[in-house]
């Protein structure tokens, strides 16, 4: 598993310094992360001093009303924007130091994201949907992909559809392909935004049943940002953003202010 650690600014930045997994009880460890958008004169506060923390292997959702600061958290965490002000270390590499192409490395070989819209390639079949991150980032060779797609399609019951193309599937279907693509790499970390939002109540649960039980297989971190009700249920931690700050943790057996 990975590590995520956000921590006050200091001046000195270490990148891609690893340590045992055993000397951390923690995934992300998160203090005073600040995110800024000036567009002109206007400066917009998205996040305001956030700190949180989320253990290994949870499923976790950052919840809130629209303009909250969900989706820039997610963004931060997922190396695709930086903090104003606060650190971020994710999988034991400081991201305020990569650069854009070291970024896009970073996210290929550690993240692996979940979107609303799925956003499956329409030429590429289920199986090449798939594959793409292993060809395309990874550099993975033949064998290997096949090996691995056909194994995460298998785990998410779409073995029998892996010639087809995404406008021959449902939409409870293309989610399923959605999440076996996020996990083909191996990411310590999956970042789903509102993955359940376009699909009906029953698919989504089944949808986010899949996921806690690829949570178990594989030992992955899952954070959602969401203000559906049905990962808002389902979900073991949550964590409240109003206006941009973090107002409260609430898990199975409680809630508790921040």
């Amino acid at each position: 598993m990975g590590l995520i650690v956000a921590e006050g600014i200091t001046k000195d930045y270490y990148v891609g310094v690893t340590s045992p997994r055993e000397k951390f009880k923690k995934d992300i460890v998160a203090e005073n992360i600040t995110k800024d958008y000036h567009g002109g004169e206007v400066t917009v506060r998205a996040l305001k001093e956030v700190s949180f923390e989320i253990e290994p292997g949870s499923f976790v959702s950052f919840v809130g009303p629209s303009g909250s600061g969900k989706t820039t958290l997610l963004n931060l965490i997922g190396c695709l924007d930086k903090p104003t002000d606060g650190s971020l270390t994710v999988v034991d590499t400081n991201v305020l130091q990569l650069n854009r192409k070291q970024a896009a490395s970073f996210r290929g070989n550690h993240i692996g994201f979940i979107f609303q819209d799925f956003n499956l390639i329409p030429v590429l079949t289920v199986f090449e949907n798939v594959e793409y991150p292993l060809l395309m980032v990874q550099n993975v060779e033949a064998g290997g992909r096949k090996k691995r797609v056909m194994s995460l399609l298998e785990a998410v019951g779409m073995e029998e559809q892996r010639d087809k193309y995404p406008d021959q599937i449902s939409g409870g279907q293309k989610q399923r392909v959605a999440v076996a693509r996020a996990l083909v790499t191996n990411p310590k970390l999956v970042l789903a935004d509102e993955p359940t939002a376009n699909l009906d109540h029953k698919t989504a649960y089944m949808v986010i049943e899949l996921m806690k039980r690829m949570r178990d297989e594989f030992e992955t971190t899952f954070i959602f940002s969401t203000h559906d009700q049905k990962i808002v249920g389902e979900a073991e931690i949550l964590y409240l953003l109003e206006d941009g700050e973090l107002v409260s943790k609430q898990m199975k057996e409680g809630e508790v202010h921040v």
